[in-house]
């Protein structure tokens, strides 16, 4: 994803250009598509919360009270996840599930589409 400043004639921001890249095949987490295969990633039930958590903005302490985990734990499946996904930070995780299609449409704190949970 790039982002441009649009400027006016005066050099005033006017607004903003987006540029969105799809995920390459290549690139997408096991499981992400094939032959007689729904797209995207499943995640376990757990894998699933934690994605919600970081996609809502919950810190690592957060969740591991929320999910009663340890920071570890937390820190070791997100660690997978962000591996599984091919992403260097949560920002870009969260990112790249959105463009997998892994978070429901239009709704506030993000929740994973009950097919992509296992």
């Amino acid at each position: 994803m790039t982002g441009t400043a649009v400027r006016s004639p005066s050099g005033e921001i006017v607004g903003l250009a987006v540029v969105f890249r799809p995920v390459a095949d290549a690139r997408r987490p096991e499981g992400a598509g094939g032959a007689g295969e729904s797209t995207g990633p499943v995640l376990s039930a757990l894998d699933a919360q934690v994605l919600e958590g970081v996609a809502g903005g919950e810190s690592t302490v957060q969740l591991a009270s929320r999910l009663y985990l340890s920071r570890q734990g937390i820190e070791y499946r997100v660690g997978q996840m962000l591996r599984r996904f091919d992403a260097p930070n949560r920002p870009a995780l969260v990112a790249r599930a959105h463009a997998l299609g892994m978070f429901a449409a239009g709704q506030w704190p993000p929740r994973v589409l009950p097919e992509r949970v296992r």
